[in-house]
C-alpha cells in the first residue's frame, strides 16, 4: 500500500506567500464601464466616499488654511479675443503696457469725453447769457458768439479726429472691439440747433 505522508496536503494556493493570496476584489466592487455587456456605468460610490473623507480629514487638520490667495478673487487673465496674439498680450501686460487697439480705444474715449466737456461748458455759458435776458450787454452777446463759433470749429475737428481713430481701431482690432463711425453731419446739425448765434 502506498505510504501516506504525515504532513497534511497543501493546495497550490495555500503554498503561495500570504501577500500573494489576498483575495482580489470581486467584479461587483469594480466599476462597470459604460456600455460594457449592455449595462449602464455604475457610480464609483466607494471611491467618491473615500475622496470626500480624505478632504474632510484634511480640512479638519487645517491643511487648507492660509493657502496662497485665500479669500482673494481669482485672477482670470485669459482673453477670449486674443487668438494668436495671446502671448503678445501677456508680455504687454507683464510690462504694464496695453495692446495698440486698447490704447486706441482709450484715446477715442478720451476725445469723446473731452468734446462733451466742451459742450457742457458752452451750454453753461449760453444759459447764463439767456438768463440775463435784455440786461445782457451787446459786448456779452458778441463774446458769446465768438466763443460759440470757435467751439463749433473745434467740435467739428474733434469729430473728424475721433473718426480717424475709429478707422485705425477697426483695422487693427478684432471685430468684437470695433466701433461704428460717428455721423459727423448729424452731430454738427445738432450742435447748430442747440447753440444758435444770438442777436448782437
Amino acid at each position: 500500500m502506498p505510504e501516506h505522508s504525515s504532513h497534511p496536503s497543501r493546495s497550490p494556493q495555500s503554498a503561495q506567500p500570504a501577500h500573494l493570496t489576498e483575495q482580489e476584489p470581486s467584479s461587483a466592487d469594480q466599476p462597470t464601464p459604460a456600455g460594457a455587456a449592455g449595462q449602464p456605468a455604475q457610480p464609483r460610490r466607494k471611491w467618491r466616499t473615500l475622496t470626500e473623507e480624505r478632504i474632510a480629514q484634511a480640512r479638519e487638520r487645517g491643511d487648507f488654511d492660509n493657502l496662497p490667495g485665500a479669500g482673494q478673487p481669482l485672477r482670470i487673465d485669459e482673453n477670449i479675443y486674443a487668438g494668436d496674439k495671446a502671448l503678445a498680450y501677456h508680455l504687454l501686460k507683464q510690462n504694464n503696457a496695453a495692446p495698440p487697439e486698447l490704447e486706441r480705444r482709450n484715446e477715442i474715449d478720451y476725445l469723446l469725453a473731452n468734446a462733451e466737456r466742451e459742450l457742457v461748458a458752452l451750454r453753461h455759458r449760453r444759459d447764463t447769457l439767456l438768463a440775463r435776458g435784455r440786461r445782457a450787454y451787446a459786448s456779452d452777446r458778441r463774446a458769446y458768439n465768438l466763443v460759440r463759433d470757435k467751439a463749433a470749429r473745434r467740435y467739428a475737428e474733434e469729430l473728424r479726429e475721433i473718426n480717424s481713430n475709429i478707422l485705425s481701431l477697426n483695422i487693427i482690432a478684432p471685430a468684437a472691439l470695433s466701433r461704428p463711425l460717428l455721423n459727423i453731419e448729424q452731430r454738427i446739425a445738432a450742435f447748430e440747433d442747440e447753440f444758435p448765434r444770438v442777436a448782437e
